[in-house]
């Protein structure tokens, strides 16, 4: 049985779908302008508008003057990216100002049940090895039985590299089973190009697509697998992926862990914790993580660097 267990953290909100015991997608939702979002703004340039202070790319403002008043929908979440991030992005709408549907909400919409996860109960996420797959996005380094991959985030395109030892045949069709996994696991979305070893003749080329066909959920586009092993992947991008999120800001992702694991601080234990000075600082910076905590816990947390 698939569930999703969903937790609202302090400072972000988190989800993984569980089947069978293991994780098949993690999910990160950090506060800001989601997709479908409709929000007043101003137009600062002719292609940017400013919503909640956030900047956004306007797509198509014809007949709207700089300066001017306007309302949009976000079609895209902003994308960080190493040196720059991928500004949102929107067009002009009509409809009625509010929010984006979160996490909470989506997960509601996917046919899965879902399961409110509480401080107090047993870790039910780290059970189904969410650390694990949080390693894998921030490494890159994911195994799968008879090899590994390797995954490089580029601002171009999430390139995944194969090696192993054995058949070929064998360990790309492996492989590709382990890639379409590990795409949908990591919400890894945009360009994907995959780098399997060289395989022969045309039906184990096609067995290694089949094989990533039958475990990446669409939609998707791709390439056929070409006589180099090189084969590409198109998916929608409107989001960040779990890759984008945590090797974007380490810091942030580090002090929202330890807020989550002094959460987690059994009643009558004292919220103390060391940790390196940059996340002690991160939290620091947010007094309402800090409140926050307090008021779930009961309890001040000592934090020391």
């Amino acid at each position: 049985m698939a569930e999703w267990l969903f937790e609202a953290g302090i400072g972000e909100a988190r989800a993984a779908l569980v089947v069978d015991g293991m994780i098949a997608a993690a999910r990160v939702e950090l506060p800001g302008l989601r997709l479908g979002s409709v929000v007043e703004g101003r137009l600062v340039a002719r292609d940017r508008v400013v919503a909640d202070g956030t900047e956004l790319l306007l797509d198509g403002a014809a007949g709207v003057s700089e300066g001017a008043a306007i309302r949009v929908v976000v079609t895209r979440e902003l994308i960080p990216e190493p040196g720059r991030a991928k500004l949102a992005r929107c067009r002009v709408s009509d409809a009625p100002l509010g929010p984006g549907p979160d996490l909470r909400a989506r997960l509601a919409a996917s046919g899965h049940p879902v399961r409110e996860l509480r401080a107090h109960e047993a870790d039910a996420l780290e059970a189904a090895g969410w650390s694990e797959v949080l390693d894998e996005a921030m490494s890159g380094e994911i195994a799968f039985p008879g090899g590994a991959l390797r995954l490089s985030p580029t601002p171009a395109m999430a390139l995944f590299d194969v090696d192993g030892s054995g058949d070929i045949g064998t360990l790309a069709v492996a492989a590709a089973t382990a890639v379409g996994q590990a795409i949908d696991r990591l919400d890894i979305t945009g360009s994907i190009g995959v780098d399997f070893p060289s395989v022969q003749g045309k039906a184990l080329r096609n067995a290694v697509a089949e094989a990533l066909d039958a475990a990446l959920p669409p939609p998707f586009e791709r390439t056929a697998l070409n006589g180099f092993g090189f084969l590409q992947v198109v998916r929608p991008r409107p989001r960040a992926s779990l890759v984008e999120v945590l090797r974007s800001d380490p810091v942030g992702a580090a002090a929202r862990a330890a807020l989550r694991s002094l959460e987690r601080t059994p009643p009558g234990t004292s919220l103390a914790l060391r940790l390196p000075l940059a996340v002690k600082a991160r939290i620091d910076a947010h007094p309402d993580w800090l409140a926050e905590l307090t008021r779930r816990t009961g309890r001040s947390p000592q934090l020391e660097s």
